[in-house]
């Protein structure tokens, strides 16, 4: 471990090894994406698609290797339940740093099948994450605020459309569907523009998650609830993972049934939109509450 060196010399020498996984894995799966877009062969198309979730799992791997090795850090992870590597799983978690990402794909690896996320479409042209996350599948969202959708009435529900979309691929593969509920990262600023009603939480978005239950219906196993929380690090957790000042990262999981109220017509149903809406604010209150006894205690000891 690195970690007693000073973080000026730290930071560039660990986000330098970072964006080199970064670039080895990307370039990888790209060359294969590639491939499977020229020869679009089912079987083919099975085979590099079980190839491409393994270069994700060892990007994810290595560049934990590499946090363990420039942070002293505690991997606490709190599992209740029993996964099956052959099921679909839609993964709801809270958003706190770019770090969930590695941090969720490093879960799955060798417990859950492959995690395929919710990408912004402007991440699109970021080299190596946005090609690298169309060869995997992942279906790249854009968000519009209410008085743009009444401007520009043609966009409403697209992003409905690509959540469609990319459930009728991940049907070909046993797949763990990853929803950030919030939407975007939590920060001071964001919560209280949202004026959030929760302590450690931005609002639960609805309309993703129900319409991700209603498509993968026939197939999802459970809803994998994820909390995340960096007790010691409560300020911005990424150039603290990088100058080596990453102490500990909390992962509860907890295996949730699929009801049938949770699924529904979330669009053309005001009932059950409103039902759903109820249950998720109450999902995510609980949620809120336990993420402040996980903070409480660590601060405590």
């Amino acid at each position: 471990m690195l970690s007693f060196l000073p973080g000026f010399i730290l930071l560039p020498i660990h986000f330098l090894l970072q964006c080199l996984n970064l670039a080895f894995w990307g370039t990888l799966i790209v060359a294969l994406g590639l491939v499977k877009l020229v020869l679009p062969l089912p079987p083919l198309t099975r085979g590099l698609n079980r190839l491409l979730n393994s270069c994700m799992g060892g990007f994810a791997l290595l560049s934990t290797a590499l946090i363990n090795l420039f942070n002293n850090v505690q991997w606490d992870y709190r599992i209740e339940g029993d996964f099956d590597r052959h099921g679909w799983y839609l993964m709801m978690a809270n958003h706190i740093s770019w770090l969930d990402i590695v941090v969720l794909m490093h879960f799955a690896t060798g417990r859950i099948p492959a995690t395929k996320f919710f990408i912004k479409q402007e991440l699109l042209w970021v080299p190596f994450i946005g090609l690298g996350a169309w060869a995997l599948d992942m279906p790249f969202m854009r968000r519009y605020s209410r008085h743009f959708v009444a401007r520009h009435p043609h966009l409403k529900g697209k992003d409905i459309e690509a959540t469609r979309k990319s459930c009728e691929k991940f049907q070909q593969l046993p797949t763990t569907v990853v929803n950030f509920v919030e939407g975007t990262r939590f920060t001071d600023c964001k919560h209280r523009d949202k004026n959030s009603p929760y302590q450690h939480l931005l609002p639960p978005k609805a309309g993703g998650v129900a319409f991700t239950l209603t498509c993968m219906n026939n197939l999802l196993s459970n809803i994998v609830d994820v909390t995340l929380v960096y007790p010691d690090n409560n300020g911005h957790v990424m150039l603290d993972l990088l100058c080596g000042r990453l102490k500990k990262v909390i992962i509860e999981v907890q295996i949730l049934p699929v009801n049938a109220d949770m699924i529904g017509d979330y669009q053309n149903d005001p009932e059950f939109r409103a039902s759903f809406q109820h249950w998720i604010n109450q999902y995510w209150h609980r949620k809120d509450q336990r993420i402040q006894e996980l903070t409480g205690n660590e601060w405590n000891n």
